[in-house]
């Protein structure tokens, strides 16, 4: 969403004042703290790489402690581009664990998306941070869009394992007291999540709105596509959205 609403303002479409991006995938942060620093020498370590299954299991067994962020983030671009349908996994410990994809030719980096993101990213504040403290900051008239891990639409589709630390139905809850708090404080809020008949009712009192998305994941080829997905907001939000 920051890269569309980017998007539109580089082009005299929109505009903000002011941008925050937060993750907890540290990970995640380290790659745009580079693009946004030093994109030169991101696109300069990517070109030391090549699609090698060898090489991409010693790179995925490296420690990305004592890294700079400029390495870490050749590193996460790399094994994002070669992994297993571009997923991002990680074990207890943190450790990234997806196999080496099935791609015999897979573009390691886009140079030219690369710099237009590193454009995006201009002036942008970037925070290794969870929602608890990201809605804690917010004050009336602001917008705040949460991209959590989506609840599990079945006991095969359980996936929610982008950091180590575990996100089930008790962040679920959690989360939505936040969200239901600050849309009381006059917070404009929107947040993504699974069709379930759980965030349904969960979020029964924002608008709902039904979307499709493109899911390229699934253990059974025949029901990858479009799937439906829930795109949820107050009345403050979906008064602009419509503008």
């Amino acid at each position: 969403l920051f890269f569309a609403l980017a998007s539109e303002r580089s082009r005299g479409l929109r505009s903000f004042e002011r941008a925050i991006l937060c993750d907890r995938n540290d990970e995640l942060v380290a790659l745009y703290r580079a693009l946004q620093t030093d994109v030169g020498a991101v696109i300069a370590a990517l070109s030391g790489y090549r699609h090698d299954r060898d090489l991409f299991y010693e790179v995925r067994a490296k420690d990305t402690r004592g890294m700079s962020d400029v390495e870490r983030a050749a590193r996460f671009v790399f094994l994002n581009r070669t992994c297993f349908n571009g997923l991002w996994r990680v074990n207890a410990r943190g450790e990234f664990n997806v196999p080496v994809g099935s791609n015999k030719n897979p573009g390691l980096y886009d140079e030219e998306n690369i710099l237009a993101t590193s454009r995006a990213l201009e002036g942008v504040h970037l925070e290794v941070q969870d929602f608890r403290r990201t809605f804690a900051e917010t004050r009336t008239g602001d917008f705040i869009y949460v991209d959590p891990p989506y609840y599990p639409v079945s006991t095969t589709a359980n996936f929610t394992s982008y950091t180590k630390e575990d996100f089930g139905e008790g962040e679920q809850l959690e989360l939505h007291a936040r969200f239901a708090d600050a849309a009381q404080r006059g917070v404009r809020v929107m947040l993504s999540n699974s069709d379930t008949p759980f965030i349904r009712k969960l979020y029964r009192d924002f608008q709902i709105h039904t979307v499709q998305a493109r899911r390229a994941i699934n253990c059974d080829g025949s029901k990858r596509g479009a799937v439906n997905e829930l795109v949820v907001m107050n009345k403050q939000t979906e008064a602009i959205c419509r503008n």
